[in-house]
C-alpha cells in the first residue's frame, strides 16, 4: 500500500514539474504569409483566433506589423504574391503547437516560421532590432537600384542617347 502511495505521489510531483514548465512564458517571432486574395476580415480572423489561442495559454502579442502584398522568390501553391505579416509574442511552448495546427487548416496561410527569441532580450528591444535590421536591407536595396539606374545611364550616355 505504501508503495503505490509512494509511486503517485512520484507521479504528481512529475505532473506539477511539467506544469511548471508549462507556464512558462517564452518570446517568439513569427513571419506569415497568407494568400493574396485573402481579403481583410479573413486576415483579422486569423489573428484574432491567435490571440484567442495565446489568451488562453496566457500568452500575449506584442506587436504585429503588416508588410503587405509583395513578389515571393518562388511560388508557392502556383502563387506568385503573398500578403506577409511579422509578429511577436509571448507564450508557453505548448501554444506554438496549437498555433502551428490552426495555421496548417486554414487554406489562406501559405507558409508561416515561429521562431524562439533570447530571453534575455526584451520584445521591445527584438522589435528595435528588427526594424533597423529592415531599415538597413532596405537602404542597401535602394543603394544598389541607384547603382543600376546609374550604370544604365552612363551605357546610354556611351551610345549616344
Amino acid at each position: 500500500m505504501e508503495k503505490a502511495t509512494e509511486k503517485s505521489k512520484a507521479t504528481k510531483g512529475k505532473a506539477g514539474i511539467a506544469a511548471q514548465a508549462e507556464a512558462v512564458q517564452r518570446p517568439y517571432e513569427v513571419i506569415l504569409i497568407m494568400h493574396p486574395d485573402a481579403s481583410l476580415e479573413e486576415q483579422k480572423g486569423l489573428f484574432r483566433k491567435n490571440q484567442g489561442i495565446l489568451k488562453d495559454a496566457g500568452g500575449e502579442f506584442f506587436a504585429v506589423d503588416t508588410w503587405g502584398k509583395r513578389n515571393l522568390a518562388n511560388p508557392i501553391a502556383k502563387q506568385k504574391k503573398g500578403i506577409y505579416f511579422h509578429a511577436l509574442f509571448s507564450a508557453a511552448p505548448s501554444a506554438i503547437m496549437e498555433l502551428e495546427r490552426t495555421m496548417r487548416i486554414n487554406d489562406k496561410v501559405l507558409r508561416f516560421m515561429h521562431v524562439r527569441l533570447e530571453e534575455r532580450t526584451p520584445l521591445a528591444k527584438h522589435q528595435e532590432n528588427f526594424r533597423r535590421a529592415l531599415a538597413e536591407s532596405a537602404q542597401r536595396e535602394r543603394e544598389r537600384e541607384a547603382k543600376i539606374q546609374a550604370k544604365k545611364a552612363a551605357m546610354a550616355a556611351e551610345r549616344g542617347e
